[in-house]
């Protein structure tokens, strides 16, 4: 798998690469303001300090440039304000990377959700090798599975997650899965 464009226009907002430490004061910002919202389905956000926002920061970069995860910033056009963000990961399938996504409290039911994956999804698939993308999430976590649906993505498994990841978690995980678009 090839990589993708660091910044990746979407009209009213961004999503742009990780910059690393220069991106830590607005990271921070983000986390701490997501750790209620986030609380019920991210585990991770509870330890979520200054020192482990500098190490997602540092390990994205290296990841990045590794291949391996492409994180993404949700950026404002405008201001650069942080509203969230997502990202693409290889998966067992190398055909198949699996996209993930959060946002800001204040930036829920607005579409930014939807209109990140659908953009991310579409980056994917101009690189080579790319033949599907997925995303998975708990059961029990509806607003994450709604993303999905809306844009066309098929439900292709569930199973058990043992245990679950998070407080809200049901213990099944939803995996759905879009086909890259025929020529």
């Amino acid at each position: 798998m090839g990589r993708p464009r660091g910044i990746i226009d979407c009209g009213d907002f961004t999503l742009r690469r990780w910059r690393g430490l220069p991106d830590l004061a607005a990271a921070l910002v983000l986390f701490e303001e997501s750790r209620e919202h986030l609380r019920p389905w991210e585990h991770w956000i509870t330890g979520h300090d200054e020192e482990t926002t500098r190490g997602f920061l540092e390990r994205s970069v290296v990841r990045w440039e590794a291949g391996e995860v492409f994180n993404y910033a949700i950026a404002a056009a405008g201001d650069g304000t942080l509203l969230g963000m997502c990202q693409a990961y290889r998966a067992a399938d190398p055909r198949g990377p699996r996209l993930g996504y959060w946002l800001h409290p204040d930036a829920t039911g607005r579409g930014i959700a939807t209109r990140s994956a659908a953009a991310l999804a579409a980056e994917m698939f101009t690189l080579p090798g790319v033949e599907y993308v997925e995303i998975a999430h708990d059961l029990a976590n509806v607003r994450s599975g709604a993303v999905p649906r809306r844009l066309g993505f098929a439900e292709v498994r569930r199973g058990p997650l043992s245990p679950p990841a998070a407080p809200a978690d049901s213990g099944i995980e939803v995996v759905w899965r879009l086909e890259r678009p025929a020529d």
